[in-house]
């Protein structure tokens, strides 16, 4: 398992960088598109659809991105959208994790799908104007997103259950604790704080989104670090709970040792929308 972890993760990286780091973005969007069409595919699966519906759920959801990507939607300020974007996400989030996995199947089918295949390229359109921006403002999302998931592990192998009691989401994610969560936002605190210094030290051109949104003042950073941290909790529990009510482990077997493509971007499906509102706001 670990020999295939480390393979995929290595094909990946020889793929998406230098994508990423082209100098122009239509290589990483385009692979980026790939990516969520994949994701469509297997948000349909999960949620009950058959191989070919499934199939072309997630082709509907790469020709919306298209249509988007055509429109010239990616140099567009689209303000209004990551607000009511983030706004969704922070309300409709709570409360599906709060009804917890037995009250997921009993929303309509239809309407999980499109819910599913909407946060999906929300977040391929979020991404790809990010790259747009420019990669050190891409890059400063990404890594959050990837601090968050390390620093939890970690605190959470370390430190889980010492100080509370009780889970973070047992009928969702049993391994999950809150000391998981406050090592994930610590680690993200941290990352806000010195990803800005280094901006100023190096001088950079193009500012990440921490010197962005740490223009407003420190303590506004702060508040953005715990918020994107904790919105990267929600997308993991979010996925977790749509698996858990499909009775699967992973979304797929796209990745091997990774499982599928929505287990690796979940945390980023909520955030990378979220990061578009504050640099919007």
């Amino acid at each position: 398992m670990l020999k295939q972890r480390v393979i995929t993760a290595l094909v990946m990286l020889l793929i998406l960088l230098p994508a990423m780091f082209y100098r122009s973005p239509e290589p990483f969007c385009a692979i980026a598109l790939l990516l969520i069409v994949a994701g469509g595919w297997e948000w349909a699966r999960l949620n009950g659809y058959s191989q070919s519906a499934s199939l072309g759920a997630g082709l509907v959801c790469g020709l919306l991105c298209a249509a988007a990507w055509w429109s010239g939607w990616l140099e567009r300020s689209l303000g209004g959208l990551w607000m009511t974007a983030g706004a969704v996400w922070v309300l409709a989030g709570a409360w599906v994790l709060h009804r917890g996995v037995s009250a997921w199947s009993a929303h309509p089918r239809a309407l999980r799908l499109l819910a599913g295949l909407l946060a999906l390229c929300l977040a391929w359109l979020a991404v790809a104007q990010a790259r747009v921006i420019g990669i050190n403002f891409l890059l400063s999302i990404l890594v959050l997103v990837w601090v968050a998931d390390i620093g939890a592990y970690f605190a959470g192998r370390t430190f889980g259950g010492r100080f509370s009691r009780s889970k973070l989401a047992p009928s969702i994610s049993p391994g999950k604790s809150w000391e998981g969560v406050w090592g994930g936002m610590v680690g993200v605190i941290a990352l806000a704080f010195a990803w800005r210094w280094l901006d100023a030290a190096w001088a950079s051109t193009v500012p990440s989104f921490y010197t962005h949104v740490g223009r407003q003042g420190g303590w506004l950073l702060l508040i953005a670090a715990i918020f994107m941290a904790a919105m990267s909790v929600v997308g993991d529990l979010f996925e977790s709970l749509v698996k858990r009510s499909a009775g699967v482990k992973d979304s797929s077997g796209l990745l091997p040792g990774h499982g599928g493509v929505l287990d690796r971007v979940d945390a980023l499906l909520p955030t990378l929308p979220l990061a578009m509102m504050l640099y919007s706001v």
